[in-house]
């Protein structure tokens, strides 16, 4: 089959693609599924140069290479393991990013192009459980938008108990996660704020967003302290401190991300002052994917879509994606 392989940290020069990379066969509680579509996201980068640790991925494992990546897939399911019903066949299926077994109270997770193989290929293996069918009129490249952003986002909105009665910031609204949360936090009836380029303003509004405003604005001038109930941040970086002075006591912050850098500056005083809860969101909450793959169905939430790049031109759309001028997603097209 045809697929991008890591061959090791580094650069560009790392992705090699290759028509030669054998079909993987599925395991006991295992599909194999012809993907169609795969998303672009910041691990895959993160992944590649090392910015997790110099030696390890999200789970703080060592790497095994060569990787095929890709945390979003689209797909159909063509051939099931052992243990799988034959009526599996056929399905149109998103692929759960985050793989735990169901079986395994506090089991460390494995994530899909991570520690597994991911997406960036022609087929692809997942445990049968993490692959959700859905209904949908959308593409396969519409789809594909979905998985790693949309449940990022959602498990952000869930742990902080987003209702209608709150004030929500986000920052990063341009980004796939970034863009998804001003979507999700809108579908909960929550007042959304976004930070965003000025350029980039009509777009967010659109998605939902009840007002937008200069990713470089002195947030806690503009709004004043205590003004929001909810931060989703996915920017970090050294605006970091006015995230939580403009939360209200009991206020919750909840991050999937660092894409303006990870080591920021806490004052203690405004934690524990103000009784705010910090929330760190990567493995996904149970009912979290579910309930993403139900607000596709109902038409509920939309694909935004950037730009589509076949998977042989991975570089292009990493390229694209670091450019960041961008709204939503960067897809690849793996027919």
């Amino acid at each position: 089959m045809r697929a991008v392989q890591l061959l090791g940290r580094g650069g560009y020069e790392q992705l090699s693609v290759s028509d030669s990379v054998p079909i993987p066969e599925p395991s006991v509680g295992e599909v194999l599924i012809r993907v169609g579509a795969a998303g672009v996201n910041n691990t895959d980068i993160n992944t590649r140069v090392g910015w997790y640790s110099p030696d390890s991925g999200w789970s703080g494992d060592v790497p095994s290479y060569p990787r095929i990546q890709g945390a979003d897939a689209c797909g159909e399911i063509v051939s099931i393991g052992a243990g799988v019903g034959a009526q599996r066949v056929g399905e149109r299926v998103i692929v759960e990013p985050v793989f735990r077994d169901a079986d395994v109270p506090g089991a460390i997770a494995r994530y899909f192009g991570s520690e597994v193989d991911g997406a960036f290929a022609e087929f692809t293996v997942v445990p049968s459980r993490h692959a959700h069918s859905v209904v949908s009129a959308l593409t396969d490249i519409e789809l594909a938008s979905f998985p790693c952003s949309y449940s990022a986002a959602e498990n952000m909105t869930h742990r902080a108990g987003v209702t209608a009665t709150d004030r929500v910031l986000v920052t990063g609204a341009s980004a796939g996660v970034g863009s998804a949360a001003v979507q999700l936090a809108r579908r909960h009836g929550a007042h959304v704020v976004a930070l965003a380029s000025e350029d980039k303003r009509e777009a967010i509004v659109a998605l939902g967003a009840d007002d937008v405003v200069g990713r470089d604005a002195d947030i806690v001038d503009l709004f004043g302290e205590g003004s929001f109930d909810v931060v989703i941040d996915v920017v970090g970086g050294p605006g970091w401190p006015g995230l939580l002075r403009v939360l209200r006591p009991f206020g919750r912050y909840a991050a999937a991300g660092a894409i303006g850098g990870p080591v920021v500056a806490l004052d203690l005083r405004v934690l524990y002052l103000k009784d705010l809860r910090l929330l760190g969101c990567t493995v996904l909450d149970d009912g979290v994917f579910a309930a993403v793959v139900a607000a596709i169905e109902n038409d509920e939430i939309r694909p935004v879509v950037a730009a589509t790049f076949p998977l042989e031109q991975i570089v292009a759309a990493q390229e694209c994606f670091l450019a960041k001028q961008h709204v939503g997603k960067i897809v690849l097209n793996c027919r």
